[in-house]
């Protein structure tokens, strides 16, 4: 049995990444909550870890994967679909045709992943210049994706972290031109630099906002930041 306090984080965060594909941070667990302070966030965290509803990622600052949810509300737990981030190429950063839409996901019985073209690096601290073509398809599972085309990006450098998103990882997004303030997308600034973060508006202008403090936000004026996409899944390799 839950607390009331146990049941709201694990339900905040469970919504969360079916919004984001990634936790919230502890700073938003614990206004999210109304709490003083994050040490109640660590204690409720590890009373629902204690209790078998979440686990911990090893090596990682901030790292949370739901395992279950109370009864009442464990048919929830299939991923949000209807998100929706056309993708960066060349070394200007010049925006390419969309990449052809991932396979329609399968019906029951057909399997459990989609392709999705495999489209370069995407930069996760210091913009880098350039995504590349698409140089090869990967398999993405069905409940990571909803409708609209998506592409797979790998992700380089540690602006991210603290959003559970770690260099090397690939994350996968979902084409749009247009993004939600908090929502973390792929971003292109003066049709040259790309860069993975979270979109946030500042009054007329546009600021690109990292998670991780060792990075500054930046701020752009509107005709110098196009949204590339959304994100909307991570894939991790452990070797």
């Amino acid at each position: 049995m839950l607390t009331r306090k146990q049941q709201e984080l694990l339900l905040f965060i469970h919504e969360r990444m079916k919004e984001s594909g990634v936790p919230p941070s502890f700073d938003e667990m614990k206004d999210a909550l109304d709490l003083a302070s994050k040490s109640g966030i660590h204690r409720l965290i590890t009373a629902l870890e204690e209790r078998g509803f979440i686990r911990r990622l090893p090596n990682r600052a901030r790292a949370l994967e739901v395992i279950k949810l109370p009864e009442a509300y464990s048919l929830s737990l299939q991923p949000k679909r209807g998100f929706s981030p056309s993708v960066i190429q060349g070394s200007l950063g010049k925006t390419a045709p969309a990449p052809a839409a991932a396979k329609s996901a399968p019906s029951a019985g057909d399997g459990s992943s989609v392709s999705v073209p495999m489209m370069g690096r995407i930069a996760a601290g210091v913009p880098i210049s350039a995504i590349q073509n698409n140089t090869h398809d990967i398999s993405v599972p069905v409940e990571m994706i909803g409708a609209g085309e998506h592409y797979a990006l790998e992700v380089k450098g540690d602006s991210m972290i603290e959003a559970g998103i770690l260099d090397g990882d690939t994350v996968i997004i979902r084409n749009s031109n247009s993004a939600n303030p908090g929502e973390i997308v792929v971003a292109l600034v003066d049709d040259e630099e790309a860069t993975l973060k979270r979109f946030r508006r500042k009054g007329a202008s546009i600021a690109l906002e990292a998670a991780n403090p060792a990075y500054e936000t930046r701020i752009f004026g509107p005709d110098r930041v196009k949204i590339q996409g959304k994100l909307v899944g991570l894939i991790r390799r452990y070797h």
